[in-house]
């Protein structure tokens, strides 16, 4: 089995993202799956196509992305992508969409692919602050969740795929005292967990 595992580069004037810090540690294999580790850019334009563009030829069994998401209490599958982009502030790029969507004549929404009610009781099995959310944003994180289940319905013929946000870590939140943070290393036994319900 491979699973790709993919994490954002810092945005927002942040010099770090949790994401790809958490993703960058986890280890080759999890279960009896292959783990791919991808540092993907914060851009509506790019980042799913470095996905699609390694997906193409690597062939997973599963796509997981993994975002940050600031002010977020816990670990959080995704459950639903929205055809909607609306960025409040830009991109990596400087580009800023308002109001248009992902797919144009695409679903109105697309579910994860992904057991998100299991891999939430994983997160929590693990000791560690877990739950299913409805709602990836307008930003880059839901452009890139819904392009790819998109592709998964489409053109990556026999690949599921699926979203986990997570929270800031320690040295964010000395600028944003009001942010909930916990450390890398939790993050990533967090999403180890969630990925070992896929490689079962």
């Amino acid at each position: 089995m491979k699973i790709l595992v993919t994490g954002f580069d810092p945005f927002g004037g942040e010099s770090v993202n949790p994401a790809w810090k958490a993703v960058s540690r986890l280890p080759d294999r999890i279960g009896n799956a292959e783990i791919t580790r991808l540092l993907i850019p914060t851009e509506f334009d790019h980042a799913p196509e470095k996905i699609l563009a390694l997906a193409r030829t690597l062939h997973p069994d599963y796509i997981v992305s993994v975002g940050q998401a600031a002010g977020r209490k816990a670990i959080t599958p995704e459950r639903i992508a929205i055809n909607l982009e609306s960025a409040s502030i830009p991109d990596n790029a400087g580009f800023q969409p308002d109001e248009q969507p992902v797919v144009p004549g695409g679903p109105d929404g697309i579910f994860s692919l992904l057991p998100v009610k299991k891999m939430k009781e994983a997160i929590e099995a693990a000791g560690l602050p877990a739950s299913v959310s409805n709602t990836a944003g307008t930003y880059v994180c839901n452009h890139v969740m819904y392009r790819i289940l998109y592709a998964c319905h489409t053109e990556l013929s026999g690949t599921k795929s699926g979203f986990i946000h997570v929270p800031c870590i320690p040295e964010q939140t000395e600028s944003h005292p009001e942010w909930f943070s916990l450390p890398v290393e939790e993050i990533e036994r967090g999403l180890e967990a969630a990925i070992s319900v896929l490689a079962e």
